[in-house]
This record gives C-alpha cells, structure tokens and sequence, in this order.
C-alpha cells in the first residue's frame, strides 16, 4: 500500500504496515542448492548426508534403487537435506 493511504489507517495500524513493508525490502534471498554431475562429488559436498537424484524439471528427488535415479535429463546430485530445506519433494514411487 502506497505510504499516502497510511493517515486513513488507524494509528495501531500505520506503525504494523510500515514494519512489514520493511521486512520485504531485509528478506534475504534463498541460497541456490548444490547440484553435482557425479554421486562422489556430491558426497564430497555433504559428508555423513544422504546424496539423492534431483530431477530439476519436477523438481522432486530420487533415491538410489528408484527408475529414475540419475537418468532424467535435467538432474543431478543433491544432498537429501538440502533439497529438503528448499522445499524439494521427495519421490512417491518406490520404483
């Protein structure tokens, strides 16, 4: 809301609308996650982690042992925790 509508706000309301227009402009970006050509450098990436197949055009992740691990075209290897802090979804298929 343009800061010339705030006087028809109540006066609670004026200092909450500029608080938050504030936290828009502070909002740091989502960092980018790691993806990798090769399961041994994306191991190398998240030691102790768990490396997953993203298939980057569904954006869901694969385990190891499911059809689609490592073959959709536009994938690569991501470590499971990551993908999952970002909001990637994890594959129904058992297969």
């Amino acid at each position: 809301m343009p800061p010339v509508f705030v006087g028809w706000l109540s006066p609670a309301v004026a200092p909450m609308l500029a608080a938050l227009t504030g936290l828009a402009v502070t909002a740091r970006a989502a960092e980018p996650l790691a993806s990798f050509s090769t399961e041994k450098e994306a191991q190398g990436h998240c030691p102790g982690g768990l490396v997953v197949w993203l298939d980057r055009a569904t954006k869901v992740y694969y385990f190891r042992g499911q059809q689609k691990y490592g073959s959709t075209q536009s994938g690569g290897y991501v470590c499971r925790d990551e993908a999952k802090r970002t909001g990637i979804k994890e594959s129904r298929s058992s297969q």
